[in-house]
């Protein structure tokens, strides 16, 4: 049911992708971050495909979920695949751009340096995901994101359309509701225990989950954990939300409620209120697919994104 302009940008940019990690990869260093000493103990990485020994990509987030070339193409999508037949992105000096793309922005495009490498894309850079594309608040302030997160602005992405989000979301994904705006809450046994299973560090009871650093998009890139046994700061994006879910939060957009505490001070609960669905670089698939429900050429959306 996807709009065909949705399909020939996404056709443009998963060509582009996949051609240029498939070149990329037998050529280019690991990418993962190591541990960064500092006045206090702090650990950041980041995945990529680069990791990959034996192949080039895989069906993990950090490869943005490729599933292969046997998945079932329906006469729309090879209608768009033919239509943009040997189309690719390149950046202004010829070189195949690295074209991610997720699922929600939450309303503001997340810069590729604070989810991976500190390499600079001049095409994967802030921007509002809507009409006025240079319109948006400076989301690596606490007080902005707080206020940011906590709201619903208007954005292409911005949507709760059934027939939309079933343009591009698997069956499985829309057993999800929320992906503009959402929460969850743990409480504080069930987020101790997670931190250790998922990170394998005991941090002891959990008193307070701080925002250090965050990216253009209000997605945390650095968080501190401040536990009864030991105080860390981890990272980039990736990393965190590995750490705060039983598979993958769906976002590091997210500002911190702590319940009341308990006899000892420790908060019994944690809420996180979380904006977005994904790392937020590059083209929003949301956005995108309502942009191409609303007529908006294919070439026009790759260029609202890149």
């Amino acid at each position: 049911h996807a709009s065909l302009e949705l399909l020939k940008a996404h056709a443009v940019i998963s060509r582009s992708w996949l051609l240029g990690k498939t070149r990329s990869a037998r050529s280019a260093a690991p990418a993962v971050g190591s541990d960064v000493p500092g006045s206090e103990d702090e650990v950041i990485k980041w995945w990529d495909h680069d990791d990959h020994e034996h192949y080039d990509v895989c069906a993990d987030d950090h490869c943005q979920r490729y599933q292969g070339l046997t998945r079932a193409c329906t006469p729309a999508v090879a209608q768009a695949i033919e239509a943009t037949r040997g189309l690719v992105l390149v950046d202004r000096d010829g070189n195949l751009c690295d074209a991610r793309f997720s699922k929600s922005c939450g309303g503001v495009l997340e810069q590729f340096e604070y989810c991976w490498q500190p390499d600079h894309k001049h095409y994967l850079v802030a921007r509002a995901d809507a009409p006025d594309a240079l319109h948006f608040p400076d989301l690596t302030r606490e007080d902005a994101a707080r206020r940011w997160i906590l709201s619903s602005p208007p954005a292409y992405c911005n949507t709760t359309s059934r027939e939309i989000l079933s343009q591009v979301l698997n069956d499985y994904d829309q057993e999800t509701t929320d992906f503009y705006r959402w929460q969850v809450t743990y409480d504080a046994a069930t987020l101790a225990s997670l931190l250790h299973r998922r990170t394998g560090v005991d941090y002891g009871r959990i008193r307070a989950l701080e925002p250090v650093a965050r990216g253009t998009s209000g997605r945390l890139w650095k968080l501190r954990v401040v536990g009864e046994r030991l105080t860390r700061v981890i990272g980039k994006e990736l990393a965190i939300r590995y750490a705060l879910s039983e598979s993958c939060l769906y976002s590091s957009a997210f500002v911190v409620d702590a319940g009341e505490p308990d006899a000892d001070g420790y908060p019994v609960s944690f809420t996180l209120h979380v904006a977005g669905w994904g790392h937020g670089v590059g083209l929003c698939q949301i956005g995108a697919a309502v942009m191409g429900a609303r007529g908006i050429g294919y070439e026009q959306i790759l260029q609202h994104y890149f």
